[in-house]
C-alpha cells in the first residue's frame, strides 16, 4: 500500500506536533504541517497530499474560508478534507453536514485513536 500523505492545517503548534507524531509513528504516513489557512493553501497546491486535516477556528482565514479556497482551486479541489473542531453543537453539525467534507474529528481527541479516526474518515485501509 502506498504511503499516505497528509497535510495538517492548524494554528496551534502543539496540535500539529501531536497529529504529526501520531500519524508518522503509528501509520508511517508522511505529514506536512501549516500554521495558517494561507500557508496550507500553498502547501496543498505544491505537495498535493492525499488528505487534509483542517482546523475550523483559526485567525485571519478560518477553516471554512480555507475549505472554500481549496474547493475553488482546480488543483486542490479533489483532495478530501476532514475538519478538526472543538465545536460540535447541533447547529455546528447541521452546518458541517452541508459541506463537501470527508468528516469531522472532534478536539480534544485521543492521540492513540487518531490514526483510526483519520483512516476511517478518508476511507483508507490500515
Amino acid at each position: 500500500m502506498p504511503r499516505q500523505r497528509v497535510l495538517v492545517i492548524d494554528d496551534e503548534e502543539a496540535i500539529q506536533e501531536v497529529i504529526q507524531a501520531c500519524l508518522e509513528e503509528l501509520g508511517d504516513w508522511e505529514v506536512f504541517t501549516a500554521g495558517s489557512g494561507k500557508e496550507g493553501l500553498i502547501i496543498a497546491e505544491s505537495q498535493l497530499p492525499d488528505g487534509i486535516l483542517l482546523d475550523v477556528s483559526m485567525p485571519e482565514m478560518n477553516g471554512f474560508e480555507t475549505l472554500q479556497k481549496l474547493q475553488e482551486n482546480l488543483v486542490t479541489q479533489e483532495i478530501p478534507v476532514v475538519l478538526l473542531t472543538a465545536k460540535v453543537q447541533p447547529a455546528d453539525l447541521q452546518r458541517f453536514s452541508q459541506l463537501e467534507i470527508a468528516g469531522v474529528i472532534q478536539k480534544p481527541f485521543e492521540p492513540l485513536k487518531l490514526l483510526d479516526l483519520v483512516a476511517q474518515a478518508f476511507q483508507w485501509e490500515l
